[in-house]
């Protein structure tokens, strides 16, 4: 979809506050939107689409404890490696599964 908006006008923002039981997501990212729609569709008690604005934007409701964001700390090198090893292995052994 075509908003005349840039990627860096297309911003997600989530506003809660230590009051409220509800928190308020509002995306253009598609994924997040999918993934929204769908889970406002199976638990409408729990999350629910409160806005597009028709120009790519939905905004939803979810109750807290329903959202969460996660931190990951980052790789060391070490690990990096033995992803990547771990990968070409993969890889590999698929390559010659197919033959």
């Amino acid at each position: 979809m075509r908003t005349g908006l840039s990627k860096k006008q297309k911003t997600t923002s989530v506003f809660f506050d230590e009051a409220s039981p509800i928190i308020e997501v509002c995306t253009y990212n598609t994924s997040l939107k999918n993934r929204l729609s769908e889970y406002s569709g199976k638990y409408p008690s729990e999350c629910r689409l409160v806005d597009d604005d028709e120009n790519g934007c939905l905004t939803f409701e979810i109750r807290k404890g329903r959202f969460s964001f996660k931190l990951n700390a980052p790789y060391s090198a070490e690990r990096r490696k033995a992803a990547s090893e771990l990968a070409k292995k993969n890889i590999k052994n698929l390559q010659q599964g197919k033959k």
